[in-house]
């Protein structure tokens, strides 16, 4: 993976249908990217109080 890309994969589950987890590098925003065949979705994943999850990105960033 290119340092410059925005986004990384930090779960993933499933093959022809499954669900992975992208962080945005520049917000720590998490997403959920649910997929089955040729058709998916995604949206921000939310905590109990609706607040998106944000990971703390470390300082030296990720590889």
């Amino acid at each position: 993976m290119a340092r410059d890309e925005r986004f990384v994969r930090t779960y993933a589950q499933g093959k022809l249908n499954g669900t992975e987890i992208w962080v945005d590098r520049e917000t720590g925003v998490n997403y959920v990217y649910h997929f089955s065949g040729y058709s998916g979705g995604l949206t921000p994943l939310l905590d109990r109080d609706g607040k998106p999850v944000v990971t703390t990105i470390p300082p030296e960033g990720w590889n």
